[in-house]
């Protein structure tokens, strides 16, 4: 039986959050269904999902999560060979509301079961209530019969952090500083706590995401480790792009660091689209009160870097944009021992998040 924890850390008890590189048992998702997130009824994001899960069954079994109300038609829509299980949630955003898994040398698995408010609570949260997301972890540890540690007043989303598995973290000033999060602790407490609940030596801290207005700046549009002392980064080109800025100050920051084991990171540029996907007049979203609405012209974030290692494949956001191809190219280049797949991801875009928010994956705990 899955058990709670109580009174030591996973750094303490010899747990550590491995790399997205590192051997997977499966990825999680959850069916989207929310009509004030998601266009026509969520139609076209739940076909979305399915091309995602199919490209990540392709490496790595698929586990989706879909309410009582959409347990068939998930069921229906999506392969057979992805396990689907029937769970309450509030939205669909598994890297922000699942577990973060951890190991130990001897294989064994378990995971942290963070706070979650809605990416920050009533100060300045996308939704309410968020209880059946912040209870999303502990369901999926319970299937698994994983032992989970829960960080008591520790507000964190997934998508806000990576690592490289060998005590390095990337994460940005703008979300984990957010009034939002974590008020009540410094800098310094919160990098404590990362190093405690994640077995870390060293945070490296970006300065500024590229979403200010839903996640507060997750990393996981900006940078990711590659490999130990590698790292993947945003490059805009285009200088009148409102990305353009954060891209540069992040490549430069990044390219003089040095990781926990005092390696310098070596940085690889990763194009941006060239043009904006944004929110269209003709999109039927429901506004329902305590929700942030979804208005014709807004920009939605649509970074080629939110995409997914898993196994021995690469599963990358596409647009519709004449860099998409460009960008499956040079991540080829910088995985040349994976397959590197493109898959269409702008209605996940519309909702407010990409491939890599919609996914969670379970390590093997085990080392390559």
């Amino acid at each position: 039986m899955a058990k709670r924890i109580i009174g030591t850390t996973p750094k303490q008890d010899g747990f550590r959050m491995p790399g997205e590189y590192e051997p997977q048992d499966q990825v999680w998702m959850l069916w989207p269904e929310r009509p004030d997130v998601w266009r026509s009824g969520a139609k076209p994001a739940q076909k979305a999902y399915v091309e995602i899960a199919k490209a990540i069954s392709e490496f790595t079994p698929v586990t989706v999560c879909a309410s009582k109300a959409q347990y068939a038609n998930a069921r229906y829509m999506l392969p057979r060979d992805v396990r689907v299980v029937e769970m309450s949630a509030d939205d669909a955003w598994i890297r922000d509301t699942g577990p973060t898994f951890v190991i130990n040398d001897k294989g064994d698995v378990r995971a942290v079961d963070w706070e979650f408010n809605a990416y920050g609570g009533f100060y300045d949260g996308l939704y309410f209530p968020w209880d059946q997301d912040d209870a999303i972890a502990q369901k999926v540890c319970e299937i698994e019969r994983v032992d989970t540690y829960r960080a008591e007043g520790f507000v964190l989303e997934g998508g806000s952090i990576h690592v490289d598995g060998e005590g390095t973290l990337l994460t940005t000033e703008m979300c984990l500083l957010s009034p939002g999060r974590n008020p009540h602790l410094t800098k310094e407490e919160i990098e404590e706590k990362l190093k405690e609940y994640l077995n870390l030596e060293k945070i490296i801290w970006i300065k500024d995401g590229i979403d200010p207005e839903e996640t507060t700046g997750h990393v996981d549009d900006v940078a990711c480790f590659a490999r130990p002392g590698e790292v993947i980064c945003i490059w805009e080109e285009n200088e009148d792009s409102q990305f353009y800025q954060a891209s540069r100050d992040a490549y430069e920051f990044l390219s003089n660091c040095t990781d926990a084991k005092g390696r310098k990171l070596v940085v690889h540029k990763l194009c941006m689209p060239k043009k904006y996907v944004t929110i269209q007049k003709d999109f039927e979203i429901d506004l329902v009160e305590g929700t942030l609405p979804r208005e014709e012209g807004d920009v939605c974030i649509s970074s080629y870097l939110n995409f997914l290692i898993t196994n021995n494949g690469v599963i990358v956001p596409q647009y519709g944009d004449e860099n998409d191809a460009l960008a499956v190219k040079q991540l080829q280049e910088v995985f040349p021992d994976k397959k590197v797949v493109g898959v269409p991801s702008w209605e996940v875009v519309y909702g407010g998040g990409n491939i890599h928010c919609i996914t969670q994956q379970q390590p093997s705990g085990q080392r390559k």
